[in-house]
């Protein structure tokens, strides 16, 4: 394994202030969240694969709204059939449980036979009724591994992809992977740790695809969503984190 299953950090935060300004509807039986550009060109897209905390997290909106800013059509889709882990869940709750869907009435669980039709049709629609030419993704924790499992060029899927702090990736879905990664790493993370990363990169090496490793000093798992924006060190890391994922877009999806 690439990087280690989730735990409780993935879920622990703080939540951002501002007013989200992109709209929810529905694709099929999931919400979606949509922020166009300024220029309304969809010709770019970016889709936002989250973390536990989901689609209507406003962390998660404000950086969909920042992506949108700076050019691009995004898309961000409720990965959870309604059944996300609220920030900072207090009690006995067990993540892997979760994920097994035993938390939920529906027993829906939180893998990839569950999830990957959503991605699936995600990126059809950006293609066909938005009209996106180019796709990158951006993943974080929990969505790191669906960025890494849809990166396909090949397959008309992902053209290239990001990820801050990922979680539960497979050594073989690192190794299947067909287009341009990068990552943005913490220096204190159980899930993705040193060794884990060192593990990445070789991983990475080995396959020749373009890649890039970003780690931040001074911050944990969870920095480039739900970090203390009051935490300089922190502020810094999170602003710099999605500035790299902007430069890595401008490069590889032209």
């Amino acid at each position: 394994m690439a990087s280690n299953p989730p735990g409780k950090c993935c879920y622990q935060g703080v939540k951002h202030e501002g007013n989200a300004t992109g709209e929810i509807s529905t694709l099929g039986d999931f919400e979606i969240y949509t922020k166009y550009p300024e220029n309304k060109s969809t010709e770019k897209g970016i889709l936002i694969i989250t973390d536990v905390i989901g689609h209507r997290f406003i962390n998660a909106q404000l950086i969909a709204d920042q992506f949108a800013a700076n050019g691009y059509f995004v898309v961000m889709p409720d990965l959870f059939h309604g059944d996300p882990i609220p920030l900072n869940r207090p009690g006995d709750f067990d993540i892997m449980k979760w994920i097994q869907g035993e938390y939920n009435e529906k027993k829906i669980a939180h893998l990839p036979p569950v999830v990957d039709p959503i991605i699936d049709s995600c990126l059809v629609e950006m293609r066909t009724k938005y009209g996106c030419k180019k796709i990158g993704a951006v993943g974080y924790c929990f969505g790191g591994k669906y960025v890494i499992r849809h990166l396909r060029p090949d397959a008309g899927k992902i053209d290239a992809g990001y990820t801050a702090h990922p979680s539960f990736v497979e050594g073989d879905e690192l190794r299947d992977m067909k287009g341009p990664l990068a990552i943005a790493a913490a220096e204190t993370d159980a899930i993705f740790p040193t060794e884990k990363r060192h593990e990445t990169e070789q991983i990475l090496k080995d396959l020749g695809l373009p890649y890039q490793i970003n780690l931040y000093s001074g911050v944990e798992h969870g920095f480039a969503v739900r970090g203390d924006p009051e935490y300089r060190v922190g502020l810094y890391a999170k602003e710099n984190a999605f500035l790299q994922a902007v430069q890595w877009f401008e490069e590889h999806l032209k």
